[in-house]
């Protein structure tokens, strides 16, 4: 009897050098419903205020999205800053208040599209949502 050694093919993960970030408040209480509303308006809104050359090299590659969390109002607010200063599309959103939240609470950070290794450094020590 001979000894047979199979040998598997891995299939290779993707390289993605662009994506978005969607950064949702963890201390706001939301459906999960209303957080997926939150981060497509965020997504949204981040993405018409990129280049237009990041958009294209973003959607020709599968338009990877990342969404974390952070803890406050402020969070969001402070990564927006770093954002913008790195030259980093961003989309704060701040919701109408017509379901679950008050008017005017800030529920979402879109940021990107842009290059995955910029964004990690700015988001890099927030948790996945």
């Amino acid at each position: 009897m001979t000894r047979t050694t199979v040998r598997t093919e891995m299939a290779q993960e993707p390289v993605f050098k662009y994506k978005q970030c969607l950064v949702l408040r963890n201390d706001v209480k939301m459906s999960c419903g209303k957080k997926c509303a939150q981060a497509a308006h965020a997504s949204l809104g981040a993405f018409e205020n990129a280049d237009k050359t990041l958009r294209k090299m973003w959607q020709a590659e599968g338009q990877k999205k990342v969404v974390l969390k952070a803890d406050s109002e402020r969070t969001l607010f402070e990564l927006k800053v770093i954002a913008e200063r790195a030259g980093i599309s961003t989309s704060l959103i701040q919701d109408a208040g017509m379901t679950e939240i008050p008017p005017g609470t800030i529920t979402a950070l879109g940021l990107g599209p842009a290059r995955s290794e910029d964004l990690d450094k700015i988001t890099g020590n927030l948790s996945l949502l």
